[in-house]
């Protein structure tokens, strides 16, 4: 079941209606019956395995609580991911290794293997299998309590609003919330309302309108010349942001409705000055799970600057493969660890530091004696602080184009169409850059308005978010008149240049395939 779907749209006012009729006492089961029902809508048969993980991992963590003896509870803890991961390789990388095997048996002189493989991906496989598997490890620990109730654990393993593309919640933050249902906000319904809305105007009217173009260019980029594969690759920088970012927020705004808060999953990634900060930013619930569990436990950075690199090229070099069963995934999280490494060693991101510090001016000129002296160091200042700007307008910029190449080998989704990409970039042929063919793409003089409008709303909510203001807390404080303006406007600017209905098929989200 898609969040941009009709079915959805009637879905969750039943189940917040229901939720808040029923006793406190069962409301968990409600939604544990809501959360398995929208699963299933993709694929009934694949519940068996929302179901192995969830029963796997609250056996496992029993048994943790259990045992005092420290070597026990490592075996149960090795027992219990080992059988988890293997599950999780087996419908995302099997297909990946059978079609090494093939082409490993073609150097050889065979072309049949004598068996095949194709298995079906099953949706949110990875981030409900690393929110479990985040759960066990949290209590082996001692972290968290092991829950006694399998029921409100597998509600906490298949929650609805995050479970098939995050954020991925920690046990610590949801099991508690879940445990203690509150009671009917009209403040947090009005809070989830207009968070959902601002969520559904990055997906239907910035992802999916850019995606128009986008997969034009990528599906056949042999037919377009190099200013295409630019433009293309800079416009699905925005796509995937908008389409993941999209899903988050909707899911954090479905949430929000049933008196539960998720996190953050995006802190305004591409205002990063650095590919450091760009990951606290990004996909943030990805990003602390792989430092906590992954990092951290190879020693992070307590053991020296070589062996830091190495673990961060291993996470995320993990981290890559964790996003698709292809080498240009592997490409593309090691690309990133490389980054940070450069960046490492080229001191990136502590030159603000030196900025700010012994050569800082000083904060009170009225305290200098000699007036001359104050406006010299006052025009010293301005200086001082425009050179700042300027250092950090270029960071900003230059990281967003690090960033946008990387996506390139992700978007191509093959080793080999990222080669073609990668090549088509110093071509001189293909079709040429003028509106004629923009036109034929399907791309209009509208598409571009709605598109750079919605695109300047994201920057302003963006610039906020990086100045700590709370946007949605800051909407629900405005006049009463001014906020129904801008929800009208949001649900008018949804329903008029929405890419949804027969026109358009419906667009799947990009984190779905993960």
């Amino acid at each position: 079941m898609l969040f941009n779907s009709f079915h959805f749209l009637i879905f969750l006012p039943i189940v917040a209606v229901i939720y808040y009729i029923l006793p406190k006492k069962v409301r968990y089961i409600w939604l544990l019956a809501a959360s398995y029902y929208f699963y299933m809508q993709w694929n009934p048969v694949y519940v068996l395995l929302l179901l192995v993980t969830t029963l796997v991992t609250y056996a496992g963590a029993l048994a943790i609580e259990k045992t005092s003896k420290p070597r026990t509870k490592r075996i149960v803890l090795i027992t219990a991911l080992t059988a988890n991961l293997l599950m999780l390789a087996y419908f995302k990388y099997m297909n990946m290794l059978m079609s090494l095997a093939a082409s490993l048996a073609k150097l050889f002189g065979t072309d049949d293997l004598g068996f095949s493989f194709n298995i079906l991906l099953p949706v949110g496989i990875s981030f409900f299998t690393l929110q479990a598997l985040g759960y066990l490890i949290d209590v082996y620990r001692g972290d968290i309590y092991a829950e006694k109730n399998v029921f409100r654990y597998a509600l906490f393993v298949s929650f609805f609003p995050q479970l098939v593309a995050g954020p991925i919640e920690r046990s610590r933050g949801l099991l508690k919330q879940l445990a203690v249902p509150k009671s009917f906000s009209f403040e947090n319904v009005r809070h989830g309302f207009i968070t959902m809305l601002y969520g559904y105007l990055l997906k239907v009217v910035i992802a999916d309108r850019i995606a128009i173009f986008v997969d034009a260019v990528y599906d056949s980029p042999e037919q377009f010349g190099g200013a295409f594969v630019v433009v293309a690759t800079l416009l699905f920088t925005l796509q995937i942001y908008c389409d993941f970012y999209g899903y988050s927020t909707i899911a954090k705004g479905a949430a929000r409705i049933l008196g539960i808060s998720l996190m953050d999953n995006f802190d305004a990634p591409y205002l990063a000055g650095s590919i450091k900060e760009f990951w606290r930013r990004w996909h943030i619930s990805l990003s602390t799970w792989f430092r906590d569990y992954l990092y951290i436990p190879l020693g992070g950075s307590r053991k020296g600057r070589t062996r830091t690199y190495i673990n961060l090229m291993i996470v995320f070099a993990v981290s890559g493969l964790w996003h698709g069963a292809s080498l240009s995934f592997v490409a593309w999280g090691v690309l990133h660890g490389l980054y940070q490494v450069v960046e490492g060693l080229l001191g990136v991101g502590r030159s603000n530091d030196k900025l700010k510090g012994s050569d800082n001016l000083p904060a009170d000129i009225e305290k200098v004696g000699n007036k001359e002296t104050s406006t010299e160091t006052a025009y010293q200042g301005r200086e001082h602080k425009g050179k700042e700007i300027l250092i950090r307008v270029c960071s900003v910029v230059i990281n967003f184009i690090l960033v946008a190449a990387a996506w390139l080998l992700f978007r191509a989704g093959s080793l080999s169409k990222s080669v073609t990409l990668i090549g088509r970039l110093f071509a001189g042929d293909g079709e040429s850059f003028n509106l004629t063919t923009f036109t034929g793409l399907g791309v209009s003089a509208e598409y571009f308005i709605v598109v750079a409008v919605a695109t300047l709303i994201l920057l302003i909510v963006d610039i906020l978010k990086y100045k700590k203001i709370d946007v949605a807390e800051s909407y629900l404080k405005m006049n009463v008149v001014l906020r129904v303006v801008l929800t009208v406007f949001l649900l008018v600017a949804i329903i008029l240049f929405g890419c949804y209905g027969s026109a358009y098929d419906t667009q799947q989200f990009i984190y779905f395939q993960f």
